[in-house]
């Protein structure tokens, strides 16, 4: 019983300085008109709990999307109304539409801090812990558990900066477990939800398990035909099931619906190409051409010089 002991301590101590993060500024406290990714966040809380489905990613006169417009996958914005509705009930006044925009106090600040905590610990912690447990080391590596869960990088962009990143990485993390343990299909299902939380899971997709890893177990040392048939046939399901249960919300109302989400998720040019993760490509171009100059958001969306 020594292994899972020290680990809730070190697990505790995580939690100690993530708090400790907490206490200082987030980025864009008191920097009006926006006030950075915080207010972001609890905008996003204030659309989704006071519009219906069909207008969170939509502009209209309630929803500007240059205000800090939604634009991740449904699961965030899922996440943003169970948050808001819980915000809702404590204060109103922290999602009230329209006139809570640029919200700030300490109550509230307090309550979008534990927000991160609770789905750090639901997700990324618990994911973490529960590896480091199954791979039995011994004492001197249990501190890796440590360097991961409080992780600079991490803490400081949620906690600090604000951020829900512990939620995808969270869903990543089991879906590696899953692997670890032959349950391909749990694993297929936990990634295919952090795609739908962050779009920048997208990174991972290819490499572990759209290119490589999942493709590879359909086909295990040998197993017949109709064997790898039925475990690629399982995964696959189990992702077009895990996508069509996230998206049905907006499937079932319009047809233009599904457009307007993929487009705020893939295409934010209102907000600049150089900006968070359309920034890859663009910041990598424009070494060699400089885009800038060359061209303006409208152009690049159509395909034009300008």
């Amino acid at each position: 019983m020594e292994v899972p002991y020290k680990l809730e301590v070190i697990a505790l101590t995580t939690i100690i300085i993530k708090l400790g993060v907490s206490v200082f500024p987030y980025s864009g406290k008191n920097q009006p008109p926006k006030f950075g990714d915080y207010e972001a966040q609890r905008h996003w809380m204030e659309i989704t709990v006071n519009l219906p489905i069909q207008d969170w990613y939509r502009n209209t006169t309630d929803n500007d999307l240059l205000y800090w417009g939604l634009d991740y996958p449904p699961l965030t914005a899922y996440q943003s109304y169970l948050t808001g509705s819980v915000a809702k009930k404590i204060n109103q006044d922290y999602v009230k539409l329209h006139v809570s925009q640029g919200f700030e106090n300490f109550d509230h600040q307090y309550f979008m801090r534990m927000s991160v905590l609770v789905s750090d610990c639901i997700f990324f912690v618990s994911a973490l812990y529960f590896y480091i447990r199954s791979l039995k080391m011994s004492n001197k590596y249990k501190w890796v558990f440590f360097a991961l869960s409080s992780h600079s990088g991490l803490t400081l962009i949620d906690y600090g900066h604000f951020q829900y990143n512990c939620v995808s990485l969270g869903l990543t993390l089991w879906a590696i477990i899953f692997v670890s343990q032959g349950k391909n299909v749990l694993a297929a299902i936990a990634f295919s939800a952090a795609l739908n939380f962050k779009q920048m899971e997208l990174y991972h997709a290819i490499l572990l398990f759209a290119g490589f890893y999942l493709m590879a177990s359909c086909q295990p040392k040998g197993s017949s035909l109709p064997s790898q048939l039925k475990n690629l046939v399982q995964i696959g399901a189990a992702t077009v099931a895990t996508f069509a249960i996230i998206w049905y919300p907006f499937l079932q109302i319009h047809d233009w619906l599904l457009q307007q989400v993929i487009v705020r998720l893939f295409i934010p040019f209102q907000r600049g190409i150089f900006e968070d993760y359309v920034a890859n490509f663009w910041c990598t171009l424009n070494v060699v051409i400089k885009i800038k100059r060359l061209l303006n958001p409208t152009s690049i969306a159509s395909g034009t010089i300008t």
